[in-house]
């Protein structure tokens, strides 16, 4: 049974110290700030020795479950493992640089920013690109900013963005807070856009059409050329969110679709880290027609090298301090070159294997809402189950499993979206289906326990509607410490 560490407040005792110094070192050099500017104590501040601080912080970072530990098979947002050559690479001091440093200093640094681009331009035909982006999410937001400056500089400002129900739970929220009114096109019986509804609901107020693919249902827009086609005719654009783009890395290109505009996710794609606030980096790819309305600065080969651009007066301005995430470059650059031209065709092809290897053995114990194919992630829903789709994920967590992603998309009910990777074994996968024949095994004899789920981890089921209506957002001494 799993213990949770005693906070240092709760651990200290007086009179214990980390450290022994000399008093006063050794060519010791004088303090800049004397006096009685300078605090001598604080209050309640923990007193404990070097071993008790360190187990302490290595206690607590192995509480939190990581790809690194063991199967995370969140649906969506692909958590696959990040090689360590691509950390070692980055962290090289070689790459460290001032964002203020003179291009001509950087010239290595920014012949590793082209290549990545030459790579992303060669694996989705989008010939221009911007490496500003922070996350995905602030990629979809500069997208949308740019089709409604391409519009206003053609005298044809519009008003609305259509948006799939199975798109990305981000890509409404880009398009409102650029300015757009959401009109939602419901998913047919194969779990995909119906082009009849679609062209039903085109009019001269539609800029543009937000579209996952696949789509959250890990279902492939298999009409994407019709409808990119009637966008066209339309005046309209296609936005195209590739968060799963590596459901068909090196297999097809977006451009060839007739896409406009499209965001990648390094840390999804390109398996640089995913979480923990950053950083991130979701780089910007466009068609001819949109390439002036790239945010400043652009990065530009010329005769002396490298530089940057910084734009012209149809360009959305500036979206980030200095050029992006560097290092995160880095990670992705590093991830392609490792794989080879000929091998990163196979990331898509293990990624929808792996995927319906799961759907073909847990079909027999899970109904699927959609009969379609599935590439890259299948979901499932708990209609005809004893226990919710939260009861399941819950005791998984006492498997050393992190749950799939759940209740989503909201077109599903009870929706358990899975994504195993292209990084993850036969075995492991073989792991979390005898784990949830295991928990649908007890729901049928004894319910109780999947209720009451997680039993082995170091925090317990929580009373969610008390820790909505009365949240401890502060640490407080423990009495009996």
């Amino acid at each position: 049974m799993f213990k949770i560490p005693r906070l240092l407040f709760e651990k200290s005792r007086p009179g214990k110290t980390g450290y022994s110094f000399a008093s006063p070192l050794p060519d010791d050099p004088p303090l800049l700030i004397e006096g009685d500017r300078v605090r001598q104590d604080i209050p309640d501040f923990p007193e404990l020795s070097e071993v008790e601080i360190v187990r302490h912080y290595t206690n607590l970072s192995i509480l939190n479950h990581s790809v690194d530990r063991g199967f995370y098979p969140l649906g969506s947002c692909t958590m696959k493992y990040n090689p360590k050559l691509n950390e070692k690479i980055a962290g090289m001091a070689e790459l460290s640089a001032h964002p203020y440093t003179p291009a001509d200093l950087v010239q290595g640094n920014l012949t590793l920013m082209h290549q990545l681009t030459g790579w992303l331009t060669a694996l989705t035909g989008l010939p221009h690109y911007t490496l500003s982006p922070a996350a995905g999410a602030h990629g979809e937001f500069l997208g949308i900013m740019m089709i409604r400056k391409y519009l206003e500089s053609r005298g044809d400002p519009r008003q609305i963005i259509l948006m799939p129900d199975s798109a990305h739970g981000t890509n409404p929220a880009s398009a409102h807070f650029a300015g757009y009114r959401i009109k939602e096109i419901p998913s047919n019986a194969d779990g995909i856009i119906d082009i009849n509804t679609l062209k039903q609901n085109l009019g001269p107020e539609v800029a543009a059409l937000m579209v996952t693919n696949p789509n959250t249902l890990g279902i492939f827009e298999k009409h994407v050329r019709e409808i990119s086609r009637a966008l066209h005719e339309n005046g309209s654009l296609l936005y195209m969110d590739g968060a799963n783009m590596n459901a068909f890395l090196g297999i097809l290109r977006p451009a060839d679709c007739g896409v406009d505009v499209l965001h990648l996710n390094l840390h999804k794609t390109f398996s640089t880290p995913h979480g923990g606030g950053g950083p991130g980096s979701g780089p910007i790819g466009v068609s001819e027609k949109l390439a002036e309305f790239l945010p400043q600065p652009r990065l530009i080969s010329g005769p002396e090298g490298f530089g940057f651009d910084p734009g012209g007066d149809q360009s959305v301005g500036r979206i980030k301090n200095f050029y992006g995430n560097y290092l995160v470059m880095v990670k992705a650059l590093v991830y392609l070159k490792s794989l080879g031209r000929e091998n990163i065709r196979q990331v898509a092809e293990d990624a929808v294997l792996n995927a319906n290897y799961l759907r073909a053995r847990l079909k027999e114990i899970l109904r699927l809402p959609y009969p379609s194919k599935t590439l890259h992630e299948v979901v499932f829903t708990d209609k005809g189950l004893p226990v919710s789709t939260l009861h399941i994920a819950k005791r998984l967590l006492d498997y050393n499993m992190h749950p799939f992603t759940m209740y989503f998309p909201l077109i599903v009910q009870g929706a358990m979206m899975i994504e195993p990777t292209e990084t993850e074994s036969r075995e492991t996968l073989d792991e979390f289906v005898e784990a949830l024949q295991a928990i649908l095994t007890e729901a049928g004899k004894n319910p109780e326990i999947i209720e009451t789920a997680p039993h082995r981890t170091p925090v317990k089921k929580l009373d969610e509607t008390l820790a909505a209506r009365q949240p401890v957002l502060k640490w407080q001494r423990n009495p009996e410490s």
